[in-house]
């Protein structure tokens, strides 16, 4: 997947504002059962909103939002607080509902 551009990343904050956090994130950071969620999450709703319980530096954050970009194919959409916001479109076209504004 290409990278976001600002306008669709903050399109997609948007989406998510209303959304909670479905994914948490704890002390251990990235483990093969997180990224599984991640990756169960991606693909039944292509928005999804992660929860860091542990990491409170933002560094810390940054770097496991990148790790989870490189495992899971997703793109960031927006680190806020304490959540970080990604997006994966489905695989299947036909499946998809979020649609990306155009310019």
């Amino acid at each position: 997947m290409q990278e976001l551009k600002g306008f669709e990343k903050k399109y997609l904050r948007g989406l998510a504002h209303k959304l909670k956090p479905v994914v948490y994130v704890g002390q251990k950071g990235v483990t093969p059962a997180v990224t599984g969620s991640l990756e169960a999450a991606l693909t039944a709703h292509e928005l999804v909103k992660v929860k860091f319980v542990e990491n409170k530096e933002k560094d810390a954050k940054k770097a496991i939002s990148t790790e989870f970009e490189k495992r899971t194919g997703s793109r960031l959409a927006g680190l806020i607080g304490h959540v970080a916001i990604f997006f994966r479109p489905h695989p299947d076209s036909d499946k998809r509902r979020i649609v990306l504004p155009q310019r």
